[in-house]
């Protein structure tokens, strides 16, 4: 589920929600309520400051509300290390009361439940698993969650934690227990089982190899882009559907550069192929899926490409735009 678009809205409130973890409470400015979303949906925020390209900086979070109450939406913001002003900014500078620019929510993480359902959660991963775990509580589904944080300090949103069924959730600190033990953790798991999980890289690298031969399921979201092994960048052709432009894409450039050098404006946030902004549609040619957003069944059937980083296979592709 894709939206595109901005929504005008004001920063309702500010909370502590673990160590380096801010809770962002968001409302309408200007309407009494936000666009509906699902479980696994998230916005971006659009901060007053310039990226490299003199492009504002945009940031995805993922929703971790009551979708049933769209008066206002909910996120929380770890302060990375490693920031590229992001981060930063929002636990440095951003106001209550003040306003900011978010995108329309959109959702490559959907929810759908299994027979039976295991939430791993790795630290700010959570955020989007919170609201699924909520959901398949209330419709009285089989589940179970593991939340794993470096330490108790460091769990994210634990007053949110505390008001779902205790008996269902494992908390794991690697301070107290040592690593996770994902063996013993997946072993019993049968095909009636889906694994949903969100954290860091090692965790889903981690469940990945483990699900390869595997009976689960497994759907998972990461924070960052996973590297892609390629023969390297060859150049190719895209028409565009709407103009008839037949434009070159070299072997220097992504497509997305390419479409913006002529004036063809793409909505795009992450420009690293995670948070599904720049999604087009591929009428036809073999797209070279770069990102980690779509499933491997979306990248089989070819239909929507991410342009900021995928390429071609093929010489031409034609594009809906």
């Amino acid at each position: 589920m894709s939206g595109t678009g901005t929504i005008a809205a004001r920063v309702k409130r500010l909370d502590n929600a673990g160590e380096d973890i801010l809770r962002v409470v968001l409302k309408p400015e200007g309407a009494d309520r936000f666009p509906g979303w699902a479980p696994g949906a998230h916005i971006d925020l659009v901060l007053p400051i310039a990226a490299g390209d003199g492009e504002p900086v945009v940031r995805q979070y993922s929703l971790c509300s009551d979708p049933q109450d769209l008066s206002e939406y909910q996120i929380a913001v770890l302060r990375d290390p490693n920031s590229r002003g992001g981060s930063s900014w929002i636990h440095d500078q951003l106001k209550e009361g003040g306003p900011i620019t978010i995108g329309m929510p959109r959702n490559h993480f959907p929810f759908q439940p299994g027979q039976r359902t295991l939430f791993i959660a790795g630290g700010i991963g959570i955020t989007p698993i919170l609201p699924m775990a909520r959901q398949a509580e209330a419709e009285g589904r089989d589940w179970r969650m593991v939340v794993a944080v470096r330490s108790r300090q460091r769990l994210p949103l634990g007053d949110d934690l505390a008001g779902l069924p205790q008996e269902r959730i494992h908390y794991h600190f690697d301070e107290e227990a040592g690593l996770l033990d994902l063996a013993s953790l997946l072993a019993p798991l049968g095909s009636e089982t889906i694994v949903y999980s969100c954290g860091p890289k090692p965790l889903l690298n981690a469940l990945q190899e483990r699900n390869s031969g595997a009976p689960w399921q497994f759907r998972f979201e990461r924070f960052a882009a996973e590297p892609v092994v390629t023969g390297g960048n060859r150049p190719f052709d895209i028409i565009c559907r709407s103009s008839g432009k037949r434009l070159h894409v070299p072997a220097d450039k992504s497509i997305l550069q390419v479409l913006r050098e002529v004036g063809i404006k793409v909505e795009s946030s992450c420009r690293d192929g995670v948070c599904g902004t720049c999604e087009v549609r591929v009428l036809s040619g073999t797209p070279e899926h770069r990102d980690s957003v779509l499933t491997p069944e979306e990248r089989e059937e070819g239909g929507y490409m991410m342009v900021c980083v995928s390429r071609a296979v093929s010489d031409v592709l034609e594009l809906d735009i």
